[in-house]
């Protein structure tokens, strides 16, 4: 059904570029990725990380092992916020340009990551700042090696080109997207991920599905994209529920890991467009608000918004969760309803009013989405156009 919104004369990229070490136990062939790295003349890292996982997971152990075992010193970062900042970012490089380091390592989820592939960058480029780069003001080409240990199952970051850092000054929340932070190396191991608390374990899981639902609508996506997306979608409608259930199961992590990967690999080659535009004003303006609990709040009215002209997309993804859709203009509202009655039975009851957003921020956030630098090529690519009506609906429609 799908196979009709493709234009076959429309030359598109197809990404997958980083070697991810996936499975259970994973985390040991940090001993080969530390011989690699040594035997590149690199002989300093700096490791990028948030204040605790790292160590309750058991990952630092191994890591800070394999490291000393291959003669690599190292320097660590356990500043990364949630939502991390640029003067999170710039702090970190400057350490590491002092140490003198060669290549960078982030164990965490989306934020420790992204911090580290903006540390990576700027350590080719020792004379710009973090805001200098997220604003736009270069377009860098080259960065040191990054290694990427993931400990979430939901952002993909890990396997793609994408980062995101936030400037609080101006409220801005940009992205960026460049093939010089591909990963080296990532490590995938569901094991590392079985103490995510239940919420985050939903929040990154439906991350992970709006990643997949705008790479799959958007007006650059390819059938690559698409097919990832119907087995994302599958995967977590299958696993998640068990996960909740049982955190300790490794084959449910697994499988919800491996979908997380692919919907990386899912956007990387669709890119994104309204959901992640229209989240980013949310956590800037409200940075305590965990990024996979901003897109669960929007996610059914950007299907409402969009589905008029991405219905046979949509229909053909979401089988597994709304069965016995069309694909036809007339389902928007079903579509709608039956994405936010999923999300309720999971246990992602919230909405925009229940995190404290009203009426009274709607405007702002409508002006964010579109003065924020790097959300207009998001929004440009929306399967419907992305007026400043469109976005003020689906916000409003999320409240």
């Amino acid at each position: 059904m799908w196979e009709n919104k493709i234009d076959i004369n429309q030359v598109v990229e197809i990404r997958a570029k980083t070697t991810a070490f996936f499975g259970v136990g994973a985390i040991n062939k940090m001993e080969d990725v530390a011989k690699n790295l040594s035997s590149r003349g690199i002989k300093k890292v700096m490791v990028m990380t948030g204040k605790s996982s790292h160590i309750k997971t058991g990952a630092w152990e191994v890591t800070k092992k394999a490291l000393e075992a291959n003669g690599i010193e190292y320097l660590l970062y356990s500043k990364v916020t949630p939502n991390p900042t640029v003067d999170q970012v710039d702090e970190a490089a400057a350490e590491a340009k002092s140490f003198g380091a060669q290549a960078v390592i982030a164990i965490g989820g989306g934020s420790p990551i992204d911090a580290a592939k903006s540390v990576a960058i700027l350590i080719s480029y020792p004379e710009k700042n973090a805001a200098e780069l997220y604003e736009l003001k270069f377009a860098p080409d080259t960065a040191v090696p990054l290694v990427a240990i993931n400990l979430t199952h939901g952002t993909g970051t890990e396997v793609d080109r994408f980062a995101v850092v936030s400037i609080p000054a101006k409220e801005y929340k940009p992205a960026i997207a460049y093939d010089c932070i591909y990963p080296v190396y990532a490590i995938d191991d569901p094991a590392l991920m079985t103490k995510l608390p239940a919420d985050q374990t939903l929040y990154v899981s439906v991350d992970a599905i709006n990643h997949v639902v705008e790479a799959s609508t958007s007006i650059v996506t390819n059938p690559l994209a698409i097919l990832l997306a119907k087995e994302t979608i599958r995967l977590v409608a299958k696993y998640l529920p068990v996960a909740v259930k049982e955190p300790e199961n490794l084959t449910a992590r697994y499988y919800l890991l491996y979908a997380s990967l692919i919907a990386g690999t899912s956007f990387d080659n669709g890119l994104l467009h309204f959901t992640h535009a229209l989240e980013h004003p949310l956590s800037a303006v409200k940075p305590e608000l965990a990024h996979g609990l901003g897109l669960s709040m929007l996610l059914p009215a950007v299907v409402k918004e969009i589905y008029p002209a991405s219905g046979e997309v949509l229909a053909e993804i979401f089988e597994p969760i709304l069965p016995g859709l069309k694909g036809t203009a007339d389902e928007a509202d079903k579509a709608f309803a039956g994405i936010r009655k999923w999300l309720n039975e999971i246990g992602v009851t919230a909405s925009l009013k229940d995190e404290g957003f009203d009426e009274s921020v709607v405007e702002k956030l409508v002006n964010l989405a579109f003065e924020t630098p790097s959300l207009d090529g998001l929004l440009a690519i929306a399967p419907v156009k992305a007026t400043r009506e469109a976005v003020r609906n689906i916000y409003t429609n999320s409240l």
